[in-house]
């Protein structure tokens, strides 16, 4: 058999200077300087890939910040990886304008601010029946959403009002819940009917559930028009509920509001990219306008990145 091979000393090449050039020392990370406070090292980082992405994301809240509405959407995880207080400053400030949860973030907030605890031993807890069992958590939560329901509250409202209402908390200042609610911020929890432990309780109230949840969506759906002209709506953490949540809501309001909002940034944070973030909240809603940004990496590491570069960015 007869090989042909590629006669490379009659290739093409080009010179040098007339490359195009993704990279330039421009761009390249800084090592530590006299300055080491966290503005610093924000600023050494490189100007590439998913470092401008957080910067873009950190600059985009700040100027929001006080001018349109920022929706910070969150998973479980972020919630028992310690990520509320750090969330709840930026509440506190006035950055965030509402958060929308999904049901197992509000069982963690509630336990952390409750018991000062949370995440048990799930393959333990399955091995002998007892995994998500909790007999305070199912009476208390369940309890609070069927006095909810009996009020006209939404699930947010309710849970929160219960865990300030008890008559003594482990550890208050661990909970997103708790600082909405002190700071009047809206929060909202949207939960699927079986996938959170409450729901194997006897205390359990599909009804309490089913209204105070539906109302919870009409709620998140009448705030995102603030997210019109240079909002921010970030999903932290959250691969299914919070994202389908999202675009559902978001279908409502630009019904309402003649195709509005529009030219927001959207962008989500997670250790893994899946689809849904990505179709639901970074690139369908911007489509008609906006910026759509997916940062990947551990929430214990970016989310504390993010949260202070954006109260360093509107310390005054």
């Amino acid at each position: 058999m007869t090989w042909r091979e590629a006669d490379l000393t009659a290739l093409r090449t080009v010179p040098f200077a007339g490359r195009q050039n993704k990279v330039n020392p421009a761009l390249l990370a800084a090592p530590p300087g006299p300055d080491t406070s966290f503005g610093a090292f924000l600023a050494s980082l490189p100007d590439v890939l998913a470092a401008r992405d957080l910067r873009t994301v950190i600059a985009h809240v700040a100027t929001a910040h006080g001018r349109r509405g920022v929706v910070v959407m969150i998973g479980g995880h972020v919630i028992k990886t310690g990520l509320g207080p750090l969330l709840g400053r930026l509440v506190a400030r006035g950055v965030i304008t509402h958060v929308a949860m999904n049901g197992a973030a509000a069982i963690h907030d509630y336990e952390l601010a409750a018991f000062g605890g949370t995440s048990e031993d799930v393959a333990a807890g399955l091995a002998d029946g007892t995994f998500g069992m909790v007999e305070e958590t199912g009476r208390e939560m369940n309890a609070a959403i069927v006095a909810a329901h009996a009020a006209g509250h939404g699930l947010g409202e309710g849970i929160a009002a219960a865990l300030a209402d008890r008559a003594t908390l482990a550890g208050p200042e661990a909970s997103l819940l708790l600082a909405c609610r002190t700071h009047g911020v809206g929060v909202t929890v949207h939960p699927s009917i079986g996938a959170d432990i409450i729901h194997q309780h006897p205390g359990f109230d599909g009804a309490a559930i089913g209204d105070t949840a539906a109302r919870d969506f009409r709620r998140l759906a009448g705030v995102l028009p603030d997210l019109h002209d240079g909002g921010a709506v970030l999903n932290l953490g959250s691969a299914v509920m919070m994202p389908e949540v999202f675009l559902k809501a978001l279908t409502v309001a630009r019904n309402l509001g003649g195709g509005k909002p529009t030219d927001f940034l959207a962008a989500d944070f997670d250790m893994i990219r899946h689809y849904r973030p990505r179709m639901n909240v970074v690139q369908r809603p911007t489509l008609a306008g906006g910026i759509g940004v997916q940062v990947t990496g551990h929430h214990e590491v970016m989310v504390p990145l993010l949260a202070w570069g954006i109260l360093e960015a509107i310390a005054p």
